[in-house]
């Protein structure tokens, strides 16, 4: 079975950084795109970031572009989230996914961690 374990989440205050990483186990990890989704409380889950199989293309959502980068290490079946600038409004549970196209659509994602809270005081 597929298995998605987030780590690196916590509290941290306004402008500081975060490094989110998710470890995969129970796929071929190097073919499938990876993505990470955020969900704030009575809010839509939401795309933060995405990273095709082999890392070659990332892409982001407008309100953490130039803020987030998404990255993946395939040896070690990984892939991590580097947040930094972080605002109040990027509290919320953050979750990895395994999609079947790079794609910033939930529906296309198939298996999903059990997510790791960022709050962000201000």
């Amino acid at each position: 079975q597929v298995q998605l374990v987030e780590s690196g989440g916590g509290l941290v205050q306004a402008g500081g950084s975060l490094r989110l990483s998710c470890a995969a186990s129970g796929l071929t990890f190097s073919s499938y795109p990876m993505g990470w989704f955020r969900q704030a409380p009575g809010k839509e889950r939401e795309f933060v970031a995405g990273i095709s199989w082999n890392g070659g293309s990332t892409y982001y959502a407008d309100s953490v572009k130039g803020r987030f980068t998404i990255s993946r290490d395939n040896a070690k079946r990984t892939i991590d989230l580097q947040m930094n600038s972080l605002k109040p409004e990027d509290t919320a549970v953050y979750y990895c996914a395994v999609g079947r196209v790079p794609s910033d659509s939930g529906t296309d994602y198939d298996y999903w961690g059990q997510g790791t809270q960022v709050t962000v005081s201000s």
